[in-house]
């Protein structure tokens, strides 16, 4: 069953951020037409319809051409993707490869590698999953990702504060979104229980009655990422090359699980990430939307 779509308006807004990383900026105007969103992350279990419906195979699981990796033995170039592994106490945090294992089996299905499941966790966002599958599933429901714009209008559903749902980080104390608590990348206490996905919806919505806009799993979005914003941003075409283009970068929003404050102070509505569009990892998913 696909995900109930929310009808917003569209409308101007103030886009990005002047305050915190430089490839949120400039400040500036931008105009949106109305379109509907899905109220919450594609799950697993609605990717394993579209998997059943239609034998799709994801990038993470294919084979590797040789071609591509001049060099690399040919008993190390077997499907697999990126697992986060929490580190055994504090690391240098401008090396990501401390926390980050390239896992060969890693997968939808078995977003930790051989062993692990999705069994428990068929409400919970897929991960994954690369550009090309996030594509391949919304053409095949009938939909489409999301620009970059529209995903930040709908994440800031009307606000012009620092965070979604205001300016204090965690307002009264509540936690408001599935981010790291605790010290990253070796202690994590979990936000509401959840030390990794949670299932959607188990925090609140935001004042358009989305869920999970901030926090548990980036989302891939249309354009392409730049350094900073452009009065004209990029588009990637509706159906990319099958296995994604390595050099292009797409935009991530919306933050996720891995996020702390220390490190990836990304839980905002302003914030934006890169990703190769071949990447599949334990921290992206992604939404769909129409006109």
């Amino acid at each position: 069953m696909l995900t109930e779509l929310i009808a917003l308006p569209g409308g101007t807004y103030r886009m990005g951020s002047q305050d915190f990383y430089p490839e949120e900026a400039p400040v500036h105007e931008v105009t949106v037409g109305p379109f509907a969103i899905e109220r919450h992350p594609v799950t697993n279990a609605q990717f394993g319809e579209f998997v059943s419906a239609t034998g799709y195979v994801t990038v993470a699981e294919r084979e590797l051409d040789p071609a591509a990796f001049p060099g690399v033995p040919a008993d190390e170039l077997v499907p697999g993707a990126l697992v986060f592994c929490p580190t055994d106490g504090p690391v240098n945090l401008r090396d990501w490869r401390q926390w980050w294992t390239w896992a060969p089996g890693a997968c939808w299905k078995h977003p930790q590698g051989p062993g692990s499941s999705i069994e428990d966790r068929l409400e919970h966002p897929v991960v994954q999953v690369a550009y090309p599958d996030a594509a391949a599933y919304a053409a095949w429901a009938g939909r489409r990702l999301p620009t970059e714009a529209q995903w930040e209008y709908a994440a800031r559903a009307g606000s012009t504060t620092t965070y979604a749902w205001g300016d204090d980080v965690r307002p009264q104390g509540q936690l408001m979104a599935n981010t790291w608590q605790g010290k990253f990348p070796y202690r994590n206490d979990g936000a509401l229980g959840w030390a990794g996905t949670s299932p959607v919806g188990t925090f609140s919505p935001n004042g358009f009655g989305l869920l999970d806009m901030i926090g548990n799993v980036w989302e891939w979005t249309t354009t392409r990422y730049t350094p900073r914003h452009q009065a004209t941003p990029q588009v990637s075409g509706c159906c990319p090359a099958p296995n994604g283009d390595p050099t292009v970068m797409q935009t991530l929003k919306g933050g996720s699980h891995l996020c702390a404050p220390e490190y990836c102070h990304r839980y905002r509505p302003a914030a934006r990430s890169s990703q190769s569009q071949d990447s599949a990892t334990t921290h992206i998913g992604f939404r769909c939307v129409t006109d």
